[in-house]
């Protein structure tokens, strides 16, 4: 019986959410003009990243790569260059192989199932349901961590939203009550998340187009819903950094492992741990560095989500430009390398 009540309460929410999205929708780029592709890139930028980080690097990306047929031939410097600022860098090197996927087996044209996009290199079933809906009105629902938010408090459930078995049940209740402007209404659960129905602090309920159905609201439970696992504490590691000046006035660089963190990214050489100076200078020898003064330069944290950087570094001048590293001019820097964000903490040091 609880089920059905469920179900009946849920079956009220598109009209309601929907008349309060033509009215309250924020003006986003990538809903002026929904293709394919172009949801398809919004959705990728979207993923672990806010609305307003997204916003400078959308248009811009688009106009490097304006196409699919753009995407899968781009250099991976130019590539991960228009990326720079917005991490999690192998979200465009998988959007790039998922292009090259596109190209060569529906020559050029995103395809329009669920199954078919959920079958591309980076695309989960979330994103496919966003695709599918907004691009291309199918009725699938999307659910994201918003969506989940939101139902959690409309039916004051205390499941636990991590449980795959909770969402896949969430995600056939959502799909029994798709309206016909399904795009929409994908979009404007989402939206309804985003701004108000809020995570980490008190829900701004009293503008919610939904209050009048929320059980959430009603017992005065909202803000405890909905329920996570705790996630683990993040691991600190502490890290040294080396910010290397050649006498000819390039800066050293060298690409991380193609697997783990960052993997296969630009970065400022450095080691684990928090170096002295002896240690430091033992460690520029083991690279063959030949260095005389270095001085303590800047520190930063970086957080990823399992572990916290915390960075130190050592500055050296008129460094002979040894093999091992990439030695680049500060100009080309700006304009070829992407540096992960990590290190952006250090780039006053660097004349940047």
């Amino acid at each position: 019986m609880a089920l059905l009540e469920d179900q009946e309460l849920l079956k009220q929410i598109p009209p309601l959410l929907l008349q309060w999205y033509d009215s309250s929708a924020r003006v986003l780029p990538w809903r002026e003009d929904p293709t394919p592709y172009r949801v398809w890139v919004s959705e990728i930028m979207l993923q672990q990243t806010r609305v307003e980080a997204v916003k400078p690097f959308y248009q811009r990306f688009l106009e490097a790569f304006p196409t699919v047929e753009a995407l899968a031939a781009a250099p991976e410097e130019k590539l991960l260059k228009m990326w720079e600022g917005l991490g999690y860098y192998n979200r465009v090197r998988n959007l790039q192989r998922a292009a090259q996927v596109v190209v060569e087996r529906y020559s050029g044209q995103v395809p329009c199932s669920f199954e078919e996009l959920r079958a591309l290199p980076g695309i989960g079933g979330y994103t496919a349901g966003a695709i599918a809906s907004i691009a291309f009105q199918l009725p699938v629902p999307a659910v994201d961590g918003n969506v989940l938010r939101v139902i959690s408090r409309v039916l004051a459930r205390f499941d636990n939203i991590l449980d795959p078995k909770v969402k896949r049940r969430m995600e056939g209740e959502i799909w029994e009550i798709l309206p016909q402007r399904v795009g929409d209404f994908n979009q404007s659960l989402m939206e309804l998340g985003a701004t108000v129905c809020l995570p980490g602090g008190p829900p701004k309920c009293l503008v919610c187009p939904l209050r009048g159905l929320c059980r959430g609201y009603a017992q005065g439970v909202a803000e405890e819903l909905p329920v996570k696992t705790k996630p683990k504490p993040r691991k600190k590691q502490a890290r040294t950094l080396f910010l290397l000046f050649s006498q000819e006035g390039r800066v050293a660089l060298r690409r991380r492992p193609e697997q783990g963190l960052l993997a296969g990214l630009w970065e400022l050489p450095g080691t684990e741990g928090a170096l002295s100076r002896e240690e430091a200078a033992a460690w520029l020898a083991a690279q063959g560095v030949p260095v005389g003064e270095f001085s303590p330069g800047p520190g930063a944290k970086h957080v990823f989500s399992h572990v916290e950087w915390h960075m130190g570094s050592w500055v050296a001048q008129n460094v002979e430009e040894v093999p091992g590293f990439v030695w680049v001019t500060r100009e080309e820097l700006r304009r070829e390398y992407a540096l992960p964000s990590a290190f952006k903490a250090f780039f006053p040091a660097m004349g940047l």
